[in-house]
């Protein structure tokens, strides 16, 4: 089912399945790609309990091994409605009989979007319901639409950088990075530069990224408190994705111990981790 929210300037649609972000127009302009299974079939997934992909697909709690898909599960279970009103809707994920198979904790994942004036804020929840420390990841992936030339676009962050990317090998960190070329502390998109996946960002000092097109600010995505940035797009794909995230891929050394897990979040029982996303159309 999918639901609309709006105001005298901007809507946004989101499914319920996932809670995934389908639309956001301005002016009759969608800023979210449309989806063509040709190149990806989502448009913004929740990344939760992972981000990313773990060495061989699975992780161990206390020598115990579990199976969990790349990003996790969220993103294919169907999510309450649990407030609605006509410029903000909260979702909520629980844990149930299919996610405790591959993650033993009781959760409470709330997704609340609201619109105000030309942004849209997306407030990430997660409570503990487990008498356990949880360990757990939550990421954005929302796919931004690019019409015309992809070289017409520009990244734009908010601090001075350098940016160091951090390489996957099978989507798995393999030790490697690389600089990437910037010019007065921005990004000159190109598809070369994802020919060995997405370009992972550990280290920034920026919490706040602008797509420019033509030069001209086209969106600003603003993501306090989240150490890691994922940009990402498939040879010749009509889209570009912003991710931030508090997680990561597993190394190609990693234990498979989730504990040990490099980026992973740890929550006490009955306490909440909460993260905003903030995105503006220009």
């Amino acid at each position: 089912m999918n639901i609309t929210i709006y105001n005298h300037q901007i809507k946004a649609t989101i499914n319920t399945l996932g809670a995934e972000l389908i639309q956001l127009e301005k002016k009759n302009q969608d800023y979210i790609w449309t989806i063509d299974e040709t190149y990806w079939n989502k448009t913004s997934p929740i990344l939760f309990p992972i981000v990313g992909r773990l060495k061989n697909d699975a992780y161990t709690i206390e020598g115990k091994t579990y199976e969990l898909p790349r990003h996790g599960f969220a993103r294919n279970f169907e999510f309450k409605v649990e407030h609605q009103t006509e410029n903000a809707v909260v979702f909520l994920l629980t844990e149930n009989s299919e996610t405790l198979k591959q993650y033993p904790f009781q959760f409470d994942l709330r997704l609340k979007y609201e619109i105000i004036e030309n942004s849209l804020k997306m407030n990430y929840s997660i409570i503990n319901k487990s008498q356990e420390t949880m360990p757990f990841s939550i990421g954005a992936h929302p796919a931004f639409a690019i019409d015309g030339l992809f070289s017409d676009y520009t990244l734009d962050f908010n601090q001075s950088e350098n940016f160091i990317s951090y390489e996957l090998e099978k989507e798995q960190f393999n030790n490697s990075f690389k600089k990437i070329p910037s010019e007065n502390g921005k990004i000159n998109l190109d598809y070369a530069l994802f020919e060995k996946d997405a370009l992972v960002f550990k280290h920034l000092k920026s919490n706040t990224l602008t797509l420019l097109r033509k030069n001209q600010p086209y969106i600003s995505v603003e993501f306090k408190g989240f150490p890691y940035l994922g940009i990402w797009t498939k040879p010749n794909a009509p889209f570009l994705c912003i991710e931030p995230w508090c997680g990561l891929a597993d190394n190609i050394n990693h234990n498979g111990n989730i504990y040990q897990k490099e980026g992973i979040q740890l929550l006490d029982n009955n306490t909440e981790f909460q993260r905003e996303i903030n995105i503006t159309l220009l």
